[in-house]
């Protein structure tokens, strides 16, 4: 099967407690990547992502890993859904001509690209959460979405506030309220900023004051996808480079540039340096409109990828995956446009 799809993958604040359960009741070969996962990182994430508590789940190490997990536990069950033999490898009766990710959703996108294994998937954002918290700990921040502000204003936001920030000539000492930048471009009027804890709140009030219509700080452990995550980034390019990484059979779209990504060597630098990047997700989704993707299936826990791309595009079929339920619907939906394709 082939169409004009592309499949995406969520981030981090998706996750729920009893995620995943359902799809491993009813597909084998979910439940196979649910074990696969628990071998991997050696607990069980499986009972973790059925059963909670929800606040380890929440936590970032725990978190990162439990997303990922779930989104190809139902990647596998839609594909041997979609076929008639159950196979173990990943070869797809359905092949979307690109995948993307949000944030860590990027790592099942690789995994679904054939550019990574799952379970060096699973171990490296496993680390990633560990690094990106501790980074968090070390220099704490936090992110806010800010909502009905356009890009432009926001990021003079941003600059307004880092600019009260230096470093002392003499002793390179870091003075003022730290750095704030422009974290996830997630819709129009859809926008996340990130940074360090004073500059944060600044940034918030400052947002506010200018005409921000809402701005809400986010439930995370750290400053993510801004330039306070270089040393994790750091830190995450070491376990990366002694796992491996293929060339993608499937293009995957860069969060970093928004442009697509096939090589093995800048997919490694894209999964260092993501971390401590801004989400391009708005110019993600309209690349993808302009090359004639007319389908997006969000695969994974929750609907805000969905959501997004219904703020972006117009016309385009979205179809979300995030559970058993779900699943039996695109089911049929998919076999519907694939049929249409080939008439």
């Amino acid at each position: 099967m082939t169409a004009h799809i592309a499949f995406l993958f969520p981030g981090q604040g998706s996750q729920a407690v009893g995620m995943g359960a359902g799809i491993s009741e009813a597909s084998e070969a979910a439940r196979r990547v649910f074990e696969a996962a628990d071998e991997a990182l050696g607990f069980s994430l499986s009972t973790l992502c059925f059963s909670g508590p929800e606040d380890t789940l929440r936590e970032t190490i725990n978190a990162q890993p439990a997303i990922v997990t779930v989104s190809l536990a139902l990647l596998a069950a839609l594909q041997e859904a979609l076929s008639s033999t159950h196979s173990s490898s990943w070869s797809s009766p359905l092949t979307p001509s690109f995948t993307a990710g949000h944030s860590v959703g990027e790592y099942a996108a690789l995994v679904a690209a054939g550019a990574l294994d799952m379970r060096d998937a699973i171990k490296l954002v496993r680390e990633r959460g560990r690094l990106m918290h501790h980074e968090g700990t070390m220099c704490p921040g936090g992110m806010a979405a800010v909502i009905g502000m356009d890009e432009q204003p926001l990021q003079e936001v941003c600059r307004e506030v880092s600019a009260q920030s230096s470093t002392h000539p003499n002793t390179n000492a870091h003075m003022g309220i730290g750095q704030v930048a422009v974290a996830n471009y997630n819709a129009p009027g859809q926008i996340v900023i990130s940074g360090e804890q004073s500059a944060l709140n600044a940034a918030m009030n400052l947002a506010k004051a200018r005409g921000a219509r809402r701005v809400i700080p986010l439930a995370v452990s750290g400053a993510f996808h801004s330039p306070v995550m270089q040393p994790a980034s750091g830190g995450l390019a070491g376990a990366i480079a002694s796992a491996t990484v293929r060339d993608a059979a499937i293009p995957v779209i860069s969060n970093i540039t928004a442009a697509p990504l096939t090589r093995a060597d800048d997919i490694r630098e894209e999964m260092a340096q993501q971390i401590a990047s801004p989400v391009q997700w708005i110019r993600t989704i309209n690349y993808l409109t302009g090359t004639g993707i007319t389908t997006f299936i969000e695969i994974g826990p929750g609907q805000a990828l969905t959501g997004m791309v219904k703020r972006i595009a117009k016309g385009v079929t979205t179809i979300n995956i995030s559970s058993a339920a779900d699943l039996e619907n695109a089911v049929v939906a998919i076999r519907e446009i694939n049929a249409g394709d080939e008439v």
